[in-house]
């Protein structure tokens, strides 16, 4: 845990609207001088917006990524495979929302520790230390994500179980965590959607299904994603718990954090559990109790997925029934989910998106006064 933790109240998950400049120079997996200044000036655009905003710790809006899991971007041992989806159930958005994924899904089908490191991810960190005035955070996909990239009948003609798979990813990751931690970082963010997917009833069914053992998926990746934050003395540990944030405000789980919170938020040995409240689909407050007492759970409460502002007032409500299941010094308050986890976003206006993170300031300097 990081001393700092007590005075992040504010929150953002990570990624925030793309110009269509933006979208256009970080579609370039080797970025020319010019793509790379139109970048530089959105990351700088974006650390404004939040600072401005009161957010109390900033991302780098994710610009530089094709997508929140960017791991196919930087290790080369994924092959799009048609057939896969990831296993993901997208539902919601409009008529024009689409899938959340296309028609083939990034498989994993060689070796990761053989696989060749095509980028630095720490550099995305390097520049927003350098020039944000507020303190900052580096958001990357937790090692059991990954499961996503598993592919049945191709994967394990490489591996001998996903499991094993999974271990290589997670040094993999640790190798990038070092790195950025060696930069200053003190507070890294695990995104990790399968967890979100695990609270969903007609998922769950088809896990069962198919044989798979839930609560021992569960007590694995609990203590993977763990471990790849092992041993990082002085840095806010957190993971955010996603229940899908596709184009066109498209969603993958529904049901209460019930469903797993008991044997989940207790395995996890984290400083901080972002959780999504932004609708009724996430049920209620209850599952708070099982988080471990001392570790804050930062309530997404504003939604990203529609541009209608929530009442503030609402807002210091819920937090206040909140406070009835885990002490008011326990919580914090941000948007439920990045607003635009993949290229397309979600469809919200850009001055939309600064009134959220604004509401985000305002609520939480009114719920915690300075010294509380």
């Amino acid at each position: 845990m990081n001393s700092r933790d007590p005075q992040t109240r504010a929150e953002t998950v990570g990624s925030l609207l793309r110009s269509p400049a933006a979208l256009r120079a970080a579609a370039s997996h080797d970025p020319d001088p010019d793509a790379v200044a139109v970048l530089d000036a959105a990351v700088l655009g974006a650390i404004k917006l939040q600072q401005d905003a009161g957010v109390d710790v900033i991302t780098d809006g994710e610009l530089r990524r094709s997508n929140w899991a960017d791991t196919p971007d930087y290790l080369d041992c994924f092959d799009k495979i048609e057939g896969n989806t990831g296993g993901l159930n997208w539902r919601g958005g409009g008529p024009a929302a689409g899938g959340g994924h296309g028609a083939a899904y990034d498989t994993v089908t060689r070796h990761v520790a053989a696989a060749r490191r095509l980028g630095d991810r720490s550099a995305q960190y390097a520049f927003l230390a350098a020039h944000a005035s507020s303190r900052t955070k580096f958001t990357l996909p937790a090692p059991s994500y990954h499961r996503r990239y598993w592919s049945a009948g191709v994967s394990d003609a490489v591996y001998d179980s996903c499991e094993e798979y999974l271990t290589e990813i997670r040094d993999a990751l640790r190798e990038v965590v070092d790195r950025v931690v060696d930069l200053g970082c003190d507070y890294i963010q695990l995104d990790a959607p399968n967890y979100g997917s695990l609270c969903d009833p007609d998922n769950r069914a088809r896990l069962a299904a198919s044989g798979t053992d839930i609560d021992a998926q569960i007590a694995f990746d609990a203590a993977l994603d763990s471990s790849l934050l092992a041993g990082l003395d002085g840095v806010t540990r957190a993971v955010h718990v996603c229940r899908g944030n596709a184009p066109g405000g498209r969603w993958h789980s529904t049901g209460g954090y019930g469903a797993i919170s008991g044997q989940l938020f207790p395995q996890l040995d984290v400083d901080r559990l972002m959780l999504e409240y932004d609708t009724e689909r996430a049920g209620t407050f209850g599952p708070l109790a099982d988080v471990p007492p001392g570790v804050v759970a930062v309530l997404g409460l504003l939604t990203t997925k529609s541009g209608e502002l929530e009442d503030e007032s609402a807002l210091r409500e819920r937090i206040v029934e909140a406070a009835s299941v885990k002490p008011l010094a326990e919580l914090a308050v941000s948007t439920q989910c990045g607003f635009a986890s993949v290229a397309a976003g979600n469809p919200i206006t850009p001055e939309q998106q600064t009134a959220k993170l604004e509401l985000v300031g305002r609520t939480a300097r009114a719920m915690w006064p300075a010294g509380i």
